[in-house]
């Protein structure tokens, strides 16, 4: 039994609630635990330079926390200087696991802005980001078919992610903090709904660990991914998603 009362393979207490903000095309509060997360999509009638003239839309993330989302005030990161470490990297995840689900020449001349906002920390929130963007961007993209400015929602397939670790010698489902920092091995996954891996991002903090370890750990995050889909299902009731 874990700290927090968990068993090994249970997630945290999550909630996903949909139209949180009244601006955005599509948003998505999540709580995982006490990670606590907005996300917001804009919609944006162009596409970056690089893909002027080739029929194709854009999907792309930006990520921040709020200086006291963690135990210490962190401080804010000012634009437009260049983002880079941790922020940079949990960017181009999110960007990368959307545009995986997403039809992009179906989403022509269009970019989907996601900005995923740490509102409070407590570990996971890169993967939280994952499966609350992924809501918000399918209500932003059922708006733009319901509104006729898309002949039909561009998505492939739906897409959530989750923590895994090795903390001593056991095998732990969705990292609070007080794991994440105690993990000898962490591992962050974003996985489809078909079953199919977009990020498998890990290291070993300390002993190296075997391809069975892994296997496991692999097998552990799908089952959690698949019930977080579930609960991203039931915040898309009632959008008009063929």
């Amino acid at each position: 039994m874990r700290k927090d009362g968990r068993n090994w393979k249970e997630l945290r207490p999550v909630t996903l609630e949909r139209s949180v903000l009244i601006h955005p095309e599509g948003s998505c509060s999540i709580r995982l635990g006490r990670t606590w997360a907005i996300c917001t999509a804009s919609v944006e009638e162009s596409v970056p330079d690089f893909l002027a003239g080739r029929g194709s839309g854009w999907v792309t993330a930006e990520y921040s926390m709020l200086p006291r989302a963690t135990q210490r005030r962190s401080g804010r990161e000012r634009m437009p200087a260049p983002v880079r470490g941790r922020t940079a990297e949990i960017q181009r995840l999110i960007g990368r696991c959307l545009r995986a689900v997403t039809d992009l020449k179906g989403l022509e001349g269009i970019t989907v802005r996601i900005d995923c906002d740490i509102l409070q920390a407590d570990g996971g929130t890169r993967t939280a980001s994952v499966t609350a963007a992924f809501v918000a961007l399918a209500e932003a993209l059922a708006r733009l078919k319901s509104s006729g400015r898309l002949p039909r929602v561009p998505l492939l397939d739906t897409i959530a992610a989750v923590s895994v670790g090795l903390v001593g010698d056991e095998l732990y489902l969705d990292l609070c903090y007080e794991e994440d920092a105690r993990a000898e091995v962490d591992l962050n996954l974003a996985m489809t709904g078909k079953g199919l891996w977009v990020e498998v991002q890990g290291a070993a903090e300390k002993t190296p660990f075997s391809t069975g370890q892994m296997n496991e750990m692999m097998s552990l995050g799908s089952e959690g991914i698949e019930r977080l889909m579930e609960v991203q299902k039931i915040a898309l009731q009632g959008l008009e998603m063929e």
